[in-house]
């Protein structure tokens, strides 16, 4: 009979089970957020785009955290930096509800997003060094995978309950009570482990540091920037601090980011971009059906949260079959019949309009449920195999970091076309840029190659 170790490859289950409740904040807390948006336009007397900064900020907070946080964990372990990511978000939280208005909420949530960056890199790690040597606990990162895809697609429907009973404030407070418990968890469970001497001595890049901060930051306030006017004058802060990030990490001795590393390492530059599409394709669709349903048909934020559902409960049953067919055949025919699902679901957006039956709106987030489990356990065991061991924290918070540039590009295309056209127009024609991500989608599955290890040689 295979004990539950077995079935995690290896990996300890209270360690898993910990690690993934801890990772659970971060996509809990950015999706929870999609059915209160119209509450909270309505309470702070704000457009559209400007209430949309609470998710824009929240995800260019963490695309900068995770490859910061990951690259700390790498140097000082990553025990110390999981507690303190939680203690960050139960204080942020337990104060948003009293916030004087729209923009200090925003900042609050900038903060809180800083917190929930140190779950998945200090996953990562952990799993990595409580696994078998040569092998890809596919069970444990199933376990991540399903945890954070579920979370994911479960908060428009806990949000909506959250703001019908008790109003937007309650979106955040429920992370009182879980940051607490995770907490209490981490601190019984997690090993003391010590990260690589190499790794240990190195000094902090803080040039590299505040050069990566610069370009991704002036980068995705120039994409934003595009529902009200480009800020074309970022155009030149982006290439300078771009072009001083690669010269400068290409000649530090231990750099923040590993731009040679990167070049040489393909299979793990196929997952980064790949990771960004799908969240492009998979978040523009996440966003504004929530937006449509309830301005354009008429829903309640609890009706339509409950109409998200059906992406949860498939993205819960497809992880044990991605796994499965992950450990037979490799992780690239999980992806490519992801992407072949996601192309599919993305043209289904079309049919949509202002008389469309409950069920065809049910049908489609069914097909976008399907490929969730698929695309998403299938990028996490190639990154796991591509990544080196002695800087998986970082490469997973690249992993994190592209899946945040990916989803802010659909919240500023969602911005741009629902500023101008709320409408079932404005769906479709947002849902053929979604189309065109889901292409792309679909050719990266087709490049990417698992690399071989030593060990298969």
């Amino acid at each position: 009979m295979t004990s539950g170790r077995d079935r995690l490859g290896g990996v300890p289950p209270r360690l898993v089970a910990t690690l993934a409740f801890g990772t659970t904040l971060n996509p809990l807390n950015s999706s929870m957020i999609a059915v209160a948006l119209v509450s909270l336009q309505g309470e702070f007397q704000v457009s559209i785009a400007d209430v949309t900064w609470l998710v824009s900020g929240f995800y260019v907070a963490a695309a900068v955290g995770q490859p910061l946080m990951g690259r700390l964990i790498d140097q000082f372990g990553p025990r110390r930096l999981f507690l303190f990511g939680l203690a960050l978000v139960l204080a942020t939280s337990a104060v948003m509800p009293f916030a004087p208005g729209l923009w200090w909420l925003v900042a609050l949530r900038v903060v809180q997003a800083f917190g929930t960056s140190t779950a998945y890199p200090a996953a990562m790690t952990l799993i990595r060094s409580a696994a078998p040597a040569g092998g890809t606990p596919a069970g444990a990162l199933g376990a991540i995978s399903m945890a954070n895809s579920s979370c994911a697609a479960l908060g428009p429907v806990l949000g909506g309950f959250l703001v019908a009973l008790a109003g937007w404030p309650a979106v955040f407070v429920v992370n009182v009570p879980l940051t607490v418990i995770g907490l209490i968890l981490a601190w019984r469970v997690l090993p003391r482990t010590r990260p690589e001497p190499a790794q240990r001595h190195q000094p902090i890049d803080l040039l590299g540091i505040l050069l990566f901060t610069a370009t991704l930051i002036s980068l995705l306030i120039f994409i934003l920037s595009f529902a009200a006017g480009p800020r074309w004058w970022l155009l030149p802060v982006i290439i300078a601090a771009g072009a001083g990030l690669v010269l400068w990490e290409r000649r530090v001795a231990a750099p923040f980011l590993d731009i040679r590393g990167l070049i040489a390492n393909r299979p793990l530059t196929s997952v980064l971009a790949q990771q960004g599409a799908i969240n492009l394709t998979f978040y523009s669709m996440f966003f504004s059906l929530p937006l449509w349903l309830e301005s354009v048909r008429g829903f309640g934020s609890d009706a339509a949260g409950l109409m998200i559902l059906p992406v949860a409960g498939l993205g819960i049953a497809t992880v044990p079959l991605a796994a499965r067919m992950i450990r037979r055949v490799g992780s690239r025919p999980a992806l490519l019949l992801g992407s072949c699902v996601l192309l599919g679901a993305t043209l289904l957006i079309q049919l949509l309009g202002d008389a469309s039956p409950i069920a065809l709106i049910i049908l489609l987030t069914l097909a976008f449920g399907i490929p969730n489990g698929f695309n998403n356990l299938g990028l996490q065991t190639s990154l796991y195999d591509a990544a080196p061991p002695d800087r998986t924290a970082s490469a997973a918070g690249l992993f994190q970091t592209f899946r945040y540039l990916g989803a802010i590009l659909a919240t500023a295309m969602i911005g741009l076309i629902f500023e101008r056209d709320l409408s079932s127009s404005g769906l479709h024609h947002l849902g053929w840029l979604m189309t065109g991500g889901a292409v792309v989608v679909l050719l990266l599955a087709l490049l990417i190659r698992r690399p071989v290890r030593e060990s298969e040689r």
